[in-house]
């Protein structure tokens, strides 16, 4: 790996200047990536074993997951905010180190406290890794190749959760619970003390190039950071959109194995494996389609990356509630493929569409606030499902889950149709500033 001699500099020279390195940077933090989702899948493909071990009830299960995902998205604002004033590398790689010593001691856990804890703990080690990982990111590339930089490094989101949610389940079955968090945590350690060699600090808004404020080395306040993404109503939209879009996620992420154990009779091996599988590798697949086709039309029009979103959260609404409503496993497997070949084209530009509306000195920040609404918020999502599960109208609680999870489809409607919205505001902007004044000399 080539070591980035002037990465980081002043304007457009310094952008230039570092050739390939733009693209080695995406690769290492992919990696770490990797790590940040194995780490955090891996606990819900051994739920099942916990069940039995433990004795945990639905209710119990679906707490251990969601304190990973409340003390992510309520830490995410603070971690953007911090992402904005200090070094990012050592927030990514520090906090790398953080979360695979908590996922090495969650093997040692024995008490329903003792996982909420480290579920806990590991949220708050995650929180700074995507605020400070996407404003780096966006550091180097312009917004020529940043929605392919961003959904190639989105690919090992998936990629980490199936080999976590697999591997965690193969571990369990031949070796034990614990062995899967152990093996992860420690590979997790030795790479971010690895990398610390090779990733380099960008400067603030060096992507930019002519275009990059003259002031974009001075730091905004919490005053004019809130702006940014408070008084903007497109802003809001991809919030909103995005909470939507999580409580699906994070009903899938938690519950997929055990919902294929319960209702479609699946070795737990097998179940960890395609209860991720289907879904996150169809989206590895489509995530670069949507950075490449975003980067091409939101260059023709505005709004292009959120129309790229808005066309995976419709089409993918049937196959939502499909894979909650079917009896039929040929069925189930084909609808979970469909809708992750269209979650990929909205995950592509999550951030991307972001950035294109907030400052760059904003973009830490407004990453953490869209954490803190779409994972603080979507943590709701695997307690409903459990309270539902066992308090629901059937009384069995996998008809229960089943019904839960295609209420799932509606809600990715609704979030399609702020996208879409999204982006005509944001084409309705530009026509605006592009039109003249009527009326008044120039």
């Amino acid at each position: 790996m080539p070591t980035p001699q002037g990465a980081v500099g002043t304007g457009p020279a310094s952008t230039t200047a570092k050739g390939s390195y733009k693209w080695w940077v995406v690769f290492m933090l992919w990696f770490i990536c990797f790590f940040n989702y194995a780490d955090r899948q891996m606990i819900f493909s051994v739920f099942p074993v916990l069940e039995k071990e433990f004795g945990f009830d639905a209710v119990q299960l679906g707490a251990i997951g969601s304190a990973f995902m409340w003390v992510y998205g309520f830490g995410a604002p603070f971690a953007g905010f911090i992402g904005d004033r200090v070094a990012r590398k050592h927030l990514i790689l520090g906090g790398c180190v953080f979360w695979s010593m908590v996922t090495f001691l969650t093997g040692h856990c024995t008490r329903l406290w003792h996982f909420v804890t480290v579920r806990a703990l590991e949220g708050f080690g995650e929180t700074f890794y995507f605020p400070a990982s996407m404003s780096l990111t966006s550091d180097y590339h312009s917004a020529r190749t940043r929605s392919r930089a961003l959904s190639f490094h989105q690919s090992s989101v998936y990629v980490g959760t199936i080999f976590g949610s697999w591997l965690g389940a193969w571990l369990a079955v031949h070796y034990g619970w614990q062995t899967g968090f152990y093996l992860f945590g420690t590979l997790g350690m030795v790479l971010a003390i690895v990398l610390y060699r090779f990733l380099r600090e960008p400067q603030r808004g060096q992507a930019e190039g002519s275009a990059v404020p003259a002031n974009c080395t001075q730091r905004l306040s919490w005053r004019e950071v809130a702006p940014e993404i408070l008084r903007k109503p497109v802003a809001l939209l991809l919030v909103a959109a995005f909470l939507g879009a999580n409580l699906v996620a994070t009903v899938f992420l938690t519950w997929t194995a055990t919902f294929l154990v319960k209702k479609f009779n699946f070795q737990l091996a097998w179940a960890g494996l395609s209860g991720t599988l289907f879904i996150h590798l169809a989206s590895a697949l489509s995530v670069p389609v949507g950075g490449l086709l975003a980067d091409l039309w939101s260059r023709r029009f505005a709004g292009g990356r959120m129309l790229v979103q808005a066309i995976g959260l419709l089409g993918g609404a049937w196959f939502v509630f499909l894979v909650g409503s079917t009896r039929e496993a040929p069925v189930l497997i084909g609808a979970m493929v469909v809708f992750g070949l269209c979650k990929g084209l909205y995950d592509s530009n999550i951030f991307a569409s972001l950035f294109d509306v907030i400052d760059p000195r904003a973009r830490a920040t407004g990453t953490g606030f869209m954490n803190f609404i779409g994972w603080g918020g979507g943590a709701l999502g695997p307690v409903a499902v459990g309270w539902v599960a066992k308090h629901g109208r059937h009384a069995n609680q996998i008809d229960n889950m089943s019904e839960a999870i295609s209420a799932g489809g509606i809600i990715y409607l609704v979030s399609g149709g702020l996208m879409l919205t999204a982006a005509w505001l944001m084409g309705k902007q530009r026509k605006s500033l592009a039109t003249p004044s009527h009326g008044k000399k120039a």
